[in-house]
């Protein structure tokens, strides 16, 4: 049974989000209404996934993130919640390590499909917040690519906007005509080539 934390400031939030995973067969440990909270309860009860908000008072929901995953050991999945207003904040939580984000008004359906890819170890992007940053950076002045970008192979560039548009391994080798296990594979060669933690960086990095 998958075990999670909720911090959000909210009261109301957390209910709603506590009927939905308990429902789905979900066992919620906690709840925080601040990102103190959520990093004493993190070390406390050792969640499988902290579902955290990125706006809250006393510490915000980036800084609680840094902190659960250097503090608690082991460290639990982090999946970052954010509003369409929020969007400078994504990239802080990410690189802050969390495994992906979703809007706060995300359906119980995708909720809960969410809450399981993170703690399975995959990366969840939300499609919404991940169109608004593409369509934000487009429109950003273009310079040469970067010598990391330049590094890499045409296969490898392939497999990274595959990513980037949360394609699974699976998804991927259909497309490119390869094996799931070769694509993995290169997934892991990319995240030491770009020195990034997971999909989800190298969603970020890709844009």
């Amino acid at each position: 049974m998958t075990r999670v934390l909720l911090a959000d400031d909210q009261e109301l939030v957390r209910a709603g989000f506590r009927l939905i995973l308990e429902r789905a067969g979900m066992d919620v440990v906690g709840e925080a209404a601040n990102g103190e909270e959520a990093v004493t309860l993190a070390g406390e009860l050792s969640p499988d996934v902290v579902l955290m908000d990125i706006r809250m008072p006393v510490l915000d929901g980036i800084g609680a993130t840094r902190r659960v995953l250097a503090e608690c050991d082991p460290a639990p999945r982090v999946l970052a919640l954010t509003t369409f207003d929020l969007d400078e904040y994504v990239y802080e939580v990410v690189r802050a390590g969390a495994s992906g984000f979703l809007l706060k008004d995300v359906s119980p359906t995708d909720l809960v499909h969410a809450v399981g890819v993170v703690a399975r170890g995959e990366a969840m992007l939300a499609p919404a917040v991940t169109a608004r940053l593409l369509e934000r950076f487009t429109q950003r002045p273009l310079g040469g690519p970067s010598p990391v970008v330049a590094s890499l192979t045409d296969r490898e560039l392939e497999i990274v906007r595959l990513i980037a548009r949360g394609h699974s391994n699976s998804e991927i080798g259909q497309e490119l005509f390869l094996s799931e296990a070769t694509v993995k594979t290169y997934a892991s060669r990319l995240l030491t080539k770009l020195a990034l933690r997971d999909r989800v960086q190298v969603a970020v990095f890709a844009y």
